[in-house]
C-alpha cells in the first residue's frame, strides 16, 4: 500500500483545492494508495491560526494594498527561513507525523512546509520520501514557494516553468503538468455548450467578489444586452443574494441568483463567459473550463500572475473599472463572436482539466522510488471497519454493530464543515453510517419568510446541488472508508411558540422534497422514497441553547404511527418522555461543528447495508445509544466492534468499553 501524506494550509482557497483534489484523483486512479490531507497550521496552533487566517482574508478583501506590501516582504528569499524559529511547534508536529507515519511521498501545497522539512533533514544526506511541491501561483510566484528545496516542483503551465527556472530552480526539476482542478472538469456537461451565434443565448457567470456595491449597475447593463441569460454567483452574503433577486426580478428567468455554491465546475462548464476576480483557484478553474474570463479585480501579489496569464495569452481580459465589463462582453459576442471564438481557442491549447490525474500519475510514480526496506508502519488513523461488501448496495454479511449518526448539518444550512469534510471527519473517525440532514424552511412559515436573508437553510434553488453533491460523496466514502453516506434533510416547521414548532428529519431521501408540504404529506413523500422519518429534539433542549420545537410530541398520539423513530437523545440531553412511551428510538449528535462529535450517536446491531439498517430502525430492534466521548478512541477499534455475538447473545447486554453511557432499545 503507497502512502502519501498531502500539506496544505487555509490562506488562500487555491492550495486547499490544489489538495483536495490531487487527493480525490490518487484515490480515483489506484486502490493501493492510501492519502491524508493535513493542514498542520490549522492543527497546530488552533484559535492562533483561526485569527491569523481572519487577518489575511479581511486584509485581502478590504486593505488589498497592504497586503501587497505583505507579499512583498514574504517575497524575500530569505524572510521565511529567518522565521522558522517561531514554526517550532509546526516542525515538531510534522517530524512526528514523519517519523510515526513512514509516508512514501510527501506533496505540499504551501510553501512554508518546504522550509521547515529542510530544516528538519539539514542534518541528513537524504529524506525518506519523495518531496513535491505543487505551486499554487501562477507567473507572479513568490520566491518563498522555491528558496527551499523540493524534489520536484510542479507547475500550472509553461509561463510559470520558464519563471521558476529564471529564479534558479534547475530544469531537471521543474514538471509542467496543470493545476489539479477537480475531477468534474474531465466530464462532458449534460447539455454541450452552443456557439453563441445569431439568436443564440449568451450565457454569463458572473462572480461577486468584493466589489459588491457596484454590482447592482453592472447587472442591469449587462442585462440590457441582447440575448444575455446571466447566473450570478453571491458566496455567503445573504443580504446581497435577496437584494439581487428582488432587484432582478422583472427580467424572470433571465437572470439566476446564488449564494454559496458547490457547483463551480458544472457553472464554468456551461457558461460562455465568467467575470470574476484573479483568484487563484477560480482562474485554474476557469481555464480547465475553457471558459473565457474576463477579470474585474487583482489583488496585488500572487494575483497580479493570474490576470497576466487571462490577459497576456488572451484567454479573456482584464478591465480597470467594472463598468467596462457589458462593453467587453458586447465586443466579445459581435461579429459572429469572433473574439470569444479566439478566446477559446487560447484556452483549447493551454487547458488542462486532467492534470490532476497526471500529478497523481507522477505521485505514485515517486512512491516506487523510496527505500522499500523500512519498516512499515499504519498511516495516520485508518478507517478499517472490518469486512466491506463490494459496494453500499452490495450484500454486507453477517450483522454486526455500527456507528451511526443520522442528523448532521453542513455548509449547505448552518453547518462550519463542507460535505467532503463532513465525509472525512467522520470517515477518519470509524463511523459505519451516517446521513447528512440540512434544514430546509417552510415558505409558509417566518423562517422560512425570511431564509433567503440567512444562510441558515439550504435554498429550494440549490436543493439539486445538495442532492448531486452528496451522491457524488456517498461513492468516495464507501470506497475509502466503507462508510454509508445517506441524503437527508431537517425540515423546518417553526411556528410562533415551542408548541407549534416541529423539526422532522427525512433519512435516505432519493429526491427533494417539497418544503411546503404539511407535516403527514412529507411524511408520507418521505416514505414513499423508502426513507425514514424521525421526530428531531422533540421535547425540551436543557443542555444546549436554541428554540424548543414541541409541536410532534404534543400531538404524539397523532404521529406516532406516522414516525419510523423519536430523537430519545441529541447533542447532551436525553428525553425520557420517549423511553417512557415505549416509542421507537435514535440517539444523534445534531452536528454543526466538530466538537459535537462528543454527544449521542446510535448503534445499531444489522448487516451494514442501507435497507438493512433502516430496517433495523423501524423494527427498533437491537437499537442501543452511546454518549461518544475523546477518551473512546473510536468505537469502531474498541473490543465492540471485535467482538463475536452469538446468535443467542443479546446485542442489548454487550457494553461499549470506555463510552460513558448505553441504553438498550426494547421490542415492540
Amino acid at each position: 500500500m503507497k502512502k502519501v501524506l498531502i500539506l496544505t494550509a487555509g490562506f488562500g482557497e487555491g492550495h486547499n483545492a490544489a489538495a483536495r483534489n490531487l487527493r480525490d484523483a490518487l484515490e480515483f486512479i489506484s486502490d493501493e494508495v492510501q492519502v491524508e490531507v493535513l493542514d498542520l497550521f490549522e492543527s497546530t496552533y488552533g484559535s492562533m491560526n483561526t485569527l491569523a487566517r481572519s487577518a489575511y482574508l479581511n486584509m485581502v478583501q478590504y486593505a488589498p494594498k497592504l497586503w501587497g506590501g505583505v507579499y512583498n516582504l514574504l517575497d524575500n528569499s530569505k524572510f521565511v527561513e529567518n522565521r522558522l524559529g517561531g514554526f517550532t511547534k509546526l516542525k515538531n508536529a510534522l517530524a512526528d507525523i514523519l517519523h510515526e507515519t513512514q509516508p512514501d511521498c510527501v506533496v505540499s501545497t504551501y510553501p512554508v512546509y518546504a522550509h521547515v522539512i529542510q530544516e528538519l533533514y539539514r542534518d541528513y544526506a537524504e529524506k525518506p520520501f519523495t518531496f513535491i511541491t505543487v505551486v499554487t501561483d501562477a507567473i507572479t510566484v513568490n520566491s518563498a514557494w522555491y528558496s527551499a528545496t523540493s524534489d520536484i516542483f510542479c507547475v500550472a503551465n509553461e509561463p510559470t516553468a520558464e519563471v521558476m527556472e529564471k529564479a534558479g530552480v534547475p530544469a531537471a526539476k521543474i514538471r509542467s503538468l496543470g493545476f489539479p482542478v477537480s475531477l468534474q472538469f474531465t466530464e462532458e456537461p449534460a447539455v454541450p455548450l452552443r456557439l453563441p451565434l445569431g439568436e443564440e443565448p449568451r450565457k454569463i457567470l458572473y462572480v461577486i467578489g468584493t466589489g459588491k456595491k457596484k454590482a447592482g449597475k453592472v447587472i442591469e447593463r449587462l442585462l440590457s444586452l441582447a440575448n444575455v441569460q446571466l447566473t450570478i454567483v453571491c458566496g455567503r452574503d445573504a443580504e446581497l443574494k435577496a437584494k439581487l433577486m428582488e432587484r432582478t426580478s422583472e427580467f424572470g428567468e433571465r437572470v439566476h441568483v446564488l449564494g454559496w455554491t458547490n457547483q463551480m465546475p458544472k457553472l464554468l462548464l456551461t457558461h460562455h463567459v465568467v467575470i470574476s476576480k484573479a483568484g487563484g483557484a477560480i482562474t485554474q478553474e476557469a481555464i480547465a473550463a475553457r471558459c473565457p474570463m474576463i477579470v474585474n479585480q487583482v489583488i496585488p501579489g500572487q494575483e497580479e500572475g493570474n490576470a497576466r496569464l487571462i490577459g497576456d495569452y488572451k484567454l479573456g481580459a482584464v478591465v480597470e473599472r467594472n463598468r467596462e465589463v457589458p462593453e467587453l462582453i458586447e465586443e466579445a459576442f459581435s461579429q459572429k463572436a469572433k473574439l470569444w471564438q479566439e478566446w477559446r481557442k487560447n484556452l483549447l491549447r493551454i487547458s488542462r482539466p486532467d492534470a490532476a490525474l497526471t500529478l497523481a500519475e507522477l505521485v505514485l510514480a515517486e512512491c516506487e522510488h523510496t527505500d522499500t526496506s523500512r519498516e512499515k508502519i499504519k498511516l495516520f488513523k485508518p478507517a478499517d471497519t472490518g469486512l466491506k461488501p463490494a459496494g453500499p448496495g452490495a450484500s454486507a454479511g453477517a450483522p454486526r454493530m455500527l456507528l451511526c449518526d443520522f442528523h448532521i448539518h453542513t455548509s449547505y444550512s448552518d453547518g462550519k464543515l463542507t460535505v467532503p469534510e463532513v465525509v472525512d471527519f467522520y470517515g477518519r473517525l470509524g463511523f459505519d453510517c451516517i446521513c447528512i440532514t440540512d434544514h430546509l424552511a417552510d415558505p409558509r412559515r417566518l423562517i422560512g419568510k425570511l431564509a433567503r436573508l440567512s444562510n441558515m437553510t439550504v435554498s429550494e434553488d440549490q436543493l439539486g446541488e445538495y442532492f448531486e453533491v452528496i451522491a457524488r460523496e456517498r461513492q468516495r466514502a464507501w470506497r475509502k472508508y466503507g462508510m454509508i453516506v445517506m441524503t437527508g434533510i431537517e425540515f423546518n416547521k417553526d411556528g410562533y411558540t415551542k408548541k407549534t414548532s416541529a423539526h422532522l428529519l427525512g433519512i435516505d431521501l432519493k429526491a427533494p422534497i417539497d418544503s411546503a408540504l404539511d407535516l403527514p404529506e412529507t411524511i408520507a413523500h418521505i416514505h414513499a422514497q423508502g426513507g425514514l422519518a424521525v421526530a428531531s429534539h422533540p421535547h425540551i433542549m436543557k443542555s444546549e441553547w436554541g428554540k424548543n420545537t414541541l409541536y410532534l410530541w404534543e400531538n404524539h398520539e397523532k404521529f406516532a404511527h406516522l414516525i419510523d423513530a423519536w430523537e430519545i437523545a441529541n447533542r447532551h440531553n436525553i428525553f425520557d418522555c420517549v423511553g417512557m412511551k415505549r416509542l421507537p428510538f435514535l440517539g444523534n449528535s445534531d452536528f454543526h461543528k466538530p466538537k459535537h462529535i462528543y454527544s449521542w450517536k446510535t448503534l445499531l446491531y444489522c448487516e451494514k447495508e442501507a435497507e438493512a439498517i433502516k430496517e433495523c430502525v423501524r423494527r427498533n430492534e437491537h437499537v442501543s445509544i452511546t454518549l461518544y466521548r475523546e477518551n473512546n478512541q473510536l468505537v469502531a477499534n474498541s473490543p465492540l466492534r471485535q467482538a463475536t455475538v452469538s446468535a443467542t447473545t443479546d446485542p442489548r447486554e454487550i457494553i461499549v468499553p470506555s463510552a460513558a453511557a448505553m441504553i438498550g432499545a426494547h421490542s415492540h
